[in-house]
């Protein structure tokens, strides 16, 4: 059995879960979320708590019940607290300005990028080269983040680029002259 899989989640206080026709639907204080679950695993809800059983103990059966659970209790907490990726830009010029639901970046290219940000998702500027995302679903915050980063990457010689700010670059010596 899944080690993740068989913790139970507890539901916190205003929040209803609702379990009907293989979807899982999540309320919560900062909105809802639903999600379909898996024919190989079921969830099981009752005092508050909620439990991930699987249909068939193999190994599918138990990667899938550990994902469900992760999945799960990933909504219950986007839906109470809501989670927040913050990325940060690095270089000269480099910078990003908000108008609207649409982000513009200046990253050396001959060019501005609009970058449109999908509902549900917010985004906060600070010192034009600090952008903090929020929003409840974890699985779509991490994807535009992602999408965000892909715009300019790190590069490893002297950082320029839009990074995580948890992330650390691995910088690498440049070319030295011999004679």
């Amino acid at each position: 059995m899944s080690r993740v899989g068989k913790k139970p989640i507890q539901i916190p206080d205003k929040t209803k879960v609702l379990y009907k026709d293989r979807i899982v639907t999540v309320e919560g204080q900062k909105g809802a979320l639903s999600r379909p679950i898996h024919p190989l695993v079921n969830l099981e809800i009752k005092d508050g708590i909620v439990n991930v059983t699987m249909k068939k103990d193999d190994r599918i059966g138990r990667s899938l019940q550990g994902l469900t659970r992760s999945l799960v209790a990933n909504m219950l907490t986007g839906v109470n607290k809501g989670f927040e990726r913050v990325l940060e830009i690095n270089g000269i010029g480099y910078r990003a300005t908000l108008s609207g639901n649409r982000i513009v970046f200046n990253l050396g290219y001959s060019h501005p990028i609009d970058f449109d940000l999908p509902e549900g998702i917010f985004a906060s500027i600070e010192k034009n080269n600090i952008i903090r995302l929020s929003g409840i679903d974890k699985e779509q915050l991490g994807h535009i983040s992602a999408a965000i980063r892909r715009l300019r990457p790190p590069e490893p010689y002297k950082g320029k680029g839009i990074k995580y700010t948890e992330e650390y670059i691995h910088k690498k010596a440049g070319k030295t002259g011999t004679k």
